[in-house]
């Protein structure tokens, strides 16, 4: 599903803590600059190996959307739609990618598009009382139009939803 060189870009939320991880997202899109990550709450691993420092927030533009990442951590109260709309507003994009949410999912809330990933690979939160299912989004952006597919592991089966709007 994630073949290297089929993805033209790579959005990340942080969290990737090694520069070879950084590299294997590098190989998705033909080990080009198509990589756009944030800095995490635990990606003190650059800091300790002289590794340049991710940005705490970053905007893209594909297609007609301005896309907006962060890791989530720096919105208060974590996780709050109020506030995550007010982080919209302040980075002027379309749609917000936010990263601290471990459940995935895209949300549309005070004029604009919310998309929380999940984890790719299912890794426990504190802040989550409930078990986290191995989660990602892919992007299918043409233009005005942007569609969501949401993948996640379930007791072992891969679940994908749909979501779709436009600009």
């Amino acid at each position: 599903m994630l073949v290297p060189h089929k993805m033209q870009h790579v959005i990340c939320t942080g969290n990737i803590e090694s520069p070879q991880e950084y590299e294997r997202l590098r190989e998705l899109v033909g080990g080009g600059s198509n990589v756009h990550c944030v800095s995490g709450d635990y990606d003190f691993v650059q800091q300790q190996h002289n590794q340049q420092q991710l940005d705490d927030k970053k905007v893209v533009q594909l297609g007609k959307f301005r896309i907006g990442i962060i890791g989530g951590h720096q919105v208060v109260p974590l996780g709050d739609l109020s506030a995550l709309a007010m982080m919209r507003r302040k980075m002027n994009v379309d749609v917000l990618i936010c990263g601290w949410r471990r459940k995935e999912g895209v949300v549309e809330h005070d004029g604009g598009y919310y998309i929380f990933p999940g984890s790719i690979t299912g890794a426990y939160s504190s802040h989550s009382t409930t078990s986290i299912n191995p989660s990602f989004i892919l992007l299918a952006v043409q233009g005005s139009n942007m569609v969501c597919y949401v993948y996640e592991l379930k007791d072992g089966e891969v679940d994908v939803s749909k979501i779709e709007f436009a600009k």
